[in-house]
């Protein structure tokens, strides 16, 4: 049901695209679902490789992602393919990545606000997607200890990658990283998401109603990027940037049989806006599609990264992740039972009615 009124004007406000950009929380809260549905479109509803490899060359590259990292220290392969999956926190007032990327602007030089790990499964039907609290305290490789976003800050892609690497023992296959600012228009392309709300919140002049909620991208912007006024701040965050993540998913499994036209509007924008490092070539788009041509969004298990606590380190707010439980969901994530892990840990696994 539609039920969200037009947001107004304020510091805190959702402009449609045509309208002007998004402001800088905008884009960056979430960005990283444009990375996701990027790599899972491929697949959820059998979408053909021609059109693969259509997408695939509107899609900008990030040279040298992988540039300066040891090889020897590397964690294995798993068998599946895992991405490391960003949003960054960017001060530009136009985009940084994709094909809209403004001249001249880095995306690496700012801190990643949203951090995910997607992963395929090697049978081709499952597939895994944990959120890194982006406020995690971790060992930066040669910086200490530091929050993991800002490894991002420190040293791009690579030193994102190392960090997440020797976090997790979970080798990053390929990166992506977006800007937000095309995410309304990817869910206005399939005519908008439905996701469901535990209690009755609002912001940015947008009011969800406790239930089901029809949002278009305005509104979808709006309830992924609250924070305020939920009972856990940025975990509740994390788990509706999930929550849009998985709605979107079902409209764009939805329209590849019912709608073509308006899942090939949706394909096409999704590289507007995302970059991939380079080493996944046209042909390696393709291959994902093809090898994982039966996967559906019930394929896919959504985790958050456990948390032992918040606290304080100098001047800075920061999350400790929970060494054990982590070490467990890491190793989930390695042999592929992420699903049987968040079945164990349901205070870590998207709730089907999320705050």
């Amino acid at each position: 049901m539609r039920n969200a009124v037009p947001p107004t004007r304020h510091d805190d406000v959702v402009p449609g695209l045509r309208g002007g950009r998004p402001r800088r929380c905008g884009r960056r809260v979430l960005a990283v679902l444009l990375a996701l549905v990027l790599v899972l479109l491929l697949a959820v509803g059998g979408v053909v490789a021609y059109l693969t490899s259509s997408i695939g060359g509107g899609i900008a590259r990030i040279p040298d992602a992988f540039r300066g990292i040891d090889a020897g220290s590397r964690p294995a392969t798993s068998g599946g393919t895992t991405f490391l999956l960003v949003g960054t926190d960017s001060r530009a007032e136009a985009p940084t990545t994709g094909t809209d990327a403004a001249p001249g602007v880095d995306a690496g030089s700012q801190r990643s606000d949203v951090i995910m790990l997607g992963t395929l499964a090697p049978d081709g039907e499952h597939a895994s997607v944990v959120s890194i609290p982006r406020d995690s305290w971790v060992d930066v490789p040669g910086r200490g200890m530091n929050k993991i976003n800002a490894a991002y800050a420190f040293g791009g892609a690579p030193l994102l990658i190392e960090t997440v690497e020797k976090l997790t023992g979970v080798r990053v296959d390929h990166f992506g990283v977006v800007d937000f600012a095309g995410f309304t228009s990817l869910v206005d392309s399939v005519g908008g998401i439905d996701v469901t709300v535990a209690q009755a919140t609002s912001n940015a002049g947008v009011d969800f109603r406790a239930g089901e909620n029809h949002l278009d991208g305005a509104q979808a912007l709006a309830y992924v990027r609250q924070r305020h006024g939920l009972p856990n701040g940025d975990i509740d965050r994390a788990a509706r940037q999930q929550n849009a993540i998985k709605a979107l998913l079902a409209t764009v499994q939805e329209k590849a049989t019912t709608d073509p036209t308006a899942l090939y509007s949706f394909a096409t924008r999704v590289g507007d806006a995302v970059s991939v490092d380079d080493s996944l070539s046209n042909t390696g788009l393709v291959q994902l599609a093809l090898e994982n041509r039966n996967l559906r969004g019930s394929g896919v298990a959504f985790v958050t990264a456990p948390v032992a606590g918040l606290g304080r380190e100098g001047e800075q707010s920061v999350v400790y992740l929970d060494e054990q439980r982590s070490a467990e969901l890491w190793g989930a994530v390695r042999n592929g039972s992420v699903a049987q892990y968040a079945d164990r840990n349901p205070t870590e696994a998207l709730s089907s009615t999320p705050s």
